[in-house]
């Protein structure tokens, strides 16, 4: 077990790489990550580490040892805010042997990149997003001089899976995690993302923030190897500190905030959607497949347009509200319209987000979707929002959230098709 997960790269808390709960059926097929339409290990990539080991190359950055170590020049480098700091203590990251609830692996955040730290290791772990290609991995050794990323495409043992969705992607699990951090695999591991109910969530995780009566499975662990299941959950809700945890020396702050929690959980499943039907999509024009393969594309779309629209999404039973300051900051990266809104307004009373639709429809992965995707997406959003689209599935978004979506969406978003400029709102009425 030791040697099968110090192989393991486990971004946002992997699981072995057979069945994991969670996940529409027809989305755990796996897409072959060689297939010449998609060729991930070969082709020319975009994503943030290259972009900026090109700028190391040409002296326009530096990322030298200092005394504040590795991280902070790293995620200042990237663009990814500190308070996006969330904690994990599973033991699942290729460097396992160092993680457990004491020593809590740190993650954080942007729409296109994540990194990990794990206190008293001089790797730092990243992820970032190619808009085509899909998740890339890298370890960053900040302690060598000059410093260098390096690829792990061994990652992708766990990292193409079905809980990714099949495409090389991320996921975060919730787990059952005894006192040492180590999970238990089989059948005690749930994908969860922003359709998962509150109180499935957050096994193996640390859990800052302030959630009323709600219950969730963060902050505990186990005792008893025959029953993982049993957890301890005395003093484990609605913390706003972790000092009784692990001692925080070392890291950027003590806080593994609930609602950058939520945000990862929604942006996760959300990037993963997007690559696979920009995956299945390729190889479907490539030719030579079968109705099957172009019926799973169509079933895909439609899950990628619901998922987008938070039409699945498990309500919120109270008032969640973060320790940190991302609930103030991550609204700030809009764009906003004329009248102050933004797709990353905050709600956090009965859901998440203030206005239903994904902000990652302004990521280069949405724009980066082949034209026959896109379109089909933008159709589909059009259709509900004018409310041209009553069925059942979007029951739950009402005339009122369709109208500031669409209002939202024409005044924000560069390259919609021009039939979203057409006044059709009176359809909402």
């Amino acid at each position: 077990m030791t040697r099968m997960l110090a192989r393991r790269w486990v971004g946002l808390g992997c699981a072995l790489a057979g069945w994991v709960s969670g996940q529409t059926p027809g989305e755990t097929a796996l897409i072959p990550i060689d297939h010449p339409a998609i060729q991930y290990d070969t082709r020319p990539l975009d994503d943030r580490i290259t972009r900026l080991t090109r700028d190391l190359a040409s002296g326009k950055i530096s990322l030298s040892p200092s005394a504040e170590g590795s991280l902070p020049p790293l995620l200042r480098a990237l663009g990814v805010n500190p308070d996006s700091q969330t904690l994990v203590f599973s033991k699942t990251s290729f460097q396992a042997a160092r993680i457990e609830p004491r020593n809590p692996r740190a993650l954080y955040f942007s729409d296109d990149v994540m990194v990990g730290f794990v206190r008293g290791s001089d790797l730092l772990e990243v992820a970032a997003l190619d808009p085509r290609q899909g998740v890339i991995f890298y370890s960053f050794n900040g302690a060598e001089n000059p410093p260098r990323f390096d690829r792990r495409d061994a990652c992708l043992q766990c990292h193409t899976s079905p809980g990714t969705l099949g495409i090389a992607g991320l996921m975060i699990t919730s787990s059952y995690t005894d006192a040492s951090g180590m999970p238990a695999f089989r059948g005690a591991q749930r994908i969860t993302d922003h359709r998962t109910p509150l109180e499935d969530r957050w096994g193996g995780w640390y859990v800052t923030g302030t959630h009323e009566g709600m219950r969730h499975i963060g902050n505990a662990v186990g005792h008893d190897s025959a029953h993982p299941e049993v957890l301890d959950l005395r003093d484990t809700q609605n913390l706003t500190s972790l000092a009784k945890k692990f001692d925080p020396r070392g890291y950027l702050s003590g806080q593994s905030d609930i609602v950058a929690l939520m945000t990862l959980e929604h942006q996760v499943r959300m990037t993963n959607l997007m690559i696979r039907t920009g995956w299945e999509a390729r190889i479907v024009e490539a030719g030579g497949v079968d109705a099957t393969a172009k019926s799973q594309l169509e079933t895909d779309l439609q899950s990628l347009v619901t998922y987008m629209l938070f039409a699945d999404e498990a309500s919120l039973h109270g008032p969640v509200a973060g320790v940190s300051t991302f609930t103030q900051t991550f609204p700030l990266r809009g764009p906003r319209d004329r009248q102050g809104r933004s797709l990353r307004d905050f709600d956090l009373q009965k859901r998440m987000f203030k206005y239903p639709l994904s902000y990652m429809i302004y990521s280069e992965a949405f724009d980066a979707l082949p034209d026959q995707v896109r379109e089909r997406v933008y159709r589909r959003l059009y259709d509900v929002l004018t409310g041209r689209d009553q069925s059942e599935k979007f029951k739950r978004v009402s005339a009122s959230d369709r109208r500031a979506v669409l209002e939202i969406l024409r005044e924000t978003k560069p390259g919609l098709p021009e039939y979203f400029k057409t006044d059709a709102v009176g359809a909402l009425r």
